[in-house]
């Protein structure tokens, strides 16, 4: 290298010098290290100290938290009989867009869920991210449709209810959705106490859905309350049973019938006809989903004639033997006339409830004001609901009484002019089998000793009342059909026309209810047929011997020692217009 005077080495040359001064590059330096440091003490709060945020991250990419469903609770009798189970079962769901099955794989899936191939196709061919295939599937054929390992198509446990009792408690227990869900009966009414709460467990899935690995449970599932019904399995079999022949005898079209423990108002038995298999409701009408005993009301005709004698008693204006004249066996209020079936004379008041004398009950009532008579009428719960917290609980008919024209007035002293349930009807009855007691009425078993009611009438006016009671379901009254072999029975008849188009048809609605036996009353009976055409209507042919059969059945059953001799008279029953 040839070099000049004045000439400087390459390395010295000022070009090659910095130009910026030496503090820019150390602040330059030390700011490169400061973010270093920065990164350094994220990374290591995020993996070390924190590290949620990214662990996260991860698990959502494989991990998941998978619901596990809970049972619904078991409902029983009063003895610990399942009225209602729930049964482990699949549901068979798909994610469409990972469900890309061949035809032969659509047509094995079809053929276990014997359903559609077509119809398949479609659910699986939607732009949904879920789809159900089919719910409630028996757990052999979902282990079918598993072996397949079908890509998309997955299952969850799930339950269905099972009713091990069929139609003979179908009003009273209900049923279930699809869902699990109440939607009749008790099942409904006790929903929130059935109904359990799903748990959850996390599981590691692979990337084309399948649970690898279980991780273990997050919330444990917990299970329904067992809902422990007062209903005897026994009891309602002959309410069922003995209810179903009457209609069939009698070619009526439907019925009801109640049996309340008059020592505790627990509910022992209630049917209806017709009714259906809560298992199979494929082909449901509303008639045969209709609880009569609680939600129809009907004009109870003559069952009603004992509170207005009772009313008279208690206010002392009549005795038990006060003479009412009830010649020639009309009376006209108004423009209109009420007839007895049969014209009587003189009778007693217990007599006017022996025979049955709408004439004799008029004359009763017109004693009394309209207010008078109202309060005594709402006092044994009619014009209310029995507040069981039934579904379909209906009040009844009883109208404000200052509407209350005289002839009204009279008509209702013998239950025309009032319409009231079934189970009114039974739990009004709790006056007269519990020395005036109205007992409150029980779905439920009750275990916590004697249950008070709320006095009405006086224990002296009870005791008048089940005598007259006893006389009407004697020989010599309305209904020597409703005897018990060994058993005193006390109750009264109703024969009622019913109302069409705000007339009164040459149609009826047949009813007794009684209580048994009248030494000590334990059953409280009421038996209701409507629209009886096979050649009889009144009460007392047609449904005081239900009221026998179910009485002396459930007596028997429940141990109740006999408090009568062993004979009944089957005399014919005289007919009662009202």
């Amino acid at each position: 290298m040839i070099r000049g005077r004045g000439a400087h080495r390459f390395a010295e040359s000022p070009v090659l010098q910095l130009a910026l001064p030496a503090w820019r590059s150390r602040l330059v330096g030390l700011c490169l290290l400061g973010a270093f440091g920065v990164l350094l003490g994220r990374a290591f709060y995020l993996q070390i100290i924190n590290n949620d945020f990214l662990q996260e991250k991860g698990e959502s990419r494989y991990r998941r938290d998978i619901e596990i469903s809970a049972s619904r609770g078991k409902v029983t009798d009063r003895n610990g009989d399942v009225l209602a189970i729930s049964t482990p079962m699949k549901s068979i769901w798909a994610i469409p867009a990972d469900a890309r099955l061949d035809g032969e794989q659509l047509r094995q899936l079809a053929k276990a869920l014997d359903a559609d191939p077509k119809e398949l196709a479609r659910k699986l061919a939607g732009d949904k991210g879920f789809v159900y295939l089919q719910r409630q599937v028996a757990p052999e054929v979902a282990d079918r449709i598993a072996a397949l390992k079908l890509p998309g198509i997955y299952q969850n446990k799930e339950y269905r209810r099972y009713y091990p009792t069929g139609d003979m408690s179908a009003h009273l227990v209900g049923f279930t959705g699809v869902d699990d869900k109440g939607l009749e009966g008790v099942e409904l009414a006790f929903e929130k106490s059935l109904v359990g709460h799903p748990g959850s467990r996390s599981v590691i899935r692979d990337r084309r859905g399948q649970i690898v690995e279980d991780v273990g449970s997050i919330r444990p599932p917990q299970d329904g309350r067992e809902i422990r019904l007062a209903l005897d399995s026994k009891i309602q079999y002959l309410a069922y049973s003995q209810l179903k022949q009457a209609i069939a005898d009698n070619k009526a079209k439907a019925g009801g019938a109640v049996v309340i423990d008059a020592k505790s108002g627990e509910i022992l038995a209630l049917a209806n006809w017709p009714t259906y298999n809560p298992n199979n409701r494929e082909h449901l009408s509303g008639a045969q989903l209709r609880n009569r005993a609680v939600t129809d009301t009907f004009e109870p005709g003559s069952t009603l004639k004992p509170f207005t004698a009772a009313l008279a008693l208690e206010s002392n204006k009549f005795r038990f033997d006060s003479v009412i004249n009830c010649a020639p066996g009309r009376l006209t209020i108004g423009n209109a006339t009420i007839s007895d079936a049969h014209p009587h004379g003189a009778l007693t008041v217990a007599q006017v409830i022996q025979k049955s004398s709408n004439v004799g009950a008029a004359k009763l009532a017109a004693a009394f004001s309209p207010q008078e008579m109202w309060e005594m009428f709402d006092a044994v719960g009619f014009g209310q609901t029995p507040r069981l917290g039934f579904p379909g609980e209906v009040p009844g008919r009883l109208r404000a009484w200052k509407t209350w024209r005289p002839i009204e007035q009279a008509t209702m002293s013998y239950g025309h002019g009032i319409s009231v349930s079934l189970m009114q009807l039974a739990r009004a009855y709790t006056v007269f089998a519990r020395d005036g007691e109205l007992l409150p009425l029980s779905l439920t078993r009750i275990d916590d000793g004697p249950v008070t009611g709320v006095p009405v009438f006086s224990p002296q006016t009870a005791r008048e009342l089940r005598a007259m009671l006893e006389m009407a379901a004697g020989p010599g009254g309305t209904a020597p059909k409703a005897q018990v072999p060994g058993y005193r029975v006390a109750g009264k008849t109703g024969t009622a026309h019913k109302l069409e188009g705000g007339l009164y048809a040459n149609k009826y609605v047949s009813s007794f209810v009684g209580f048994a036996p009248v030494s000590d009353p334990r059953l409280i009976v009421a038996v209701m047929i409507d629209e009886p055409s096979g050649g009889r209507h009144y009460g007392g042919d047609v449904a005081a011997p239900v009221f026998s059969a179910i009485t002396g059945g459930a007596l028997r059953t429940l141990g109740v020692p006999p408090d009568a001799q062993m004979t009944v008279a089957q005399a014919s029953s005289p007919k009662e217009k009202l």
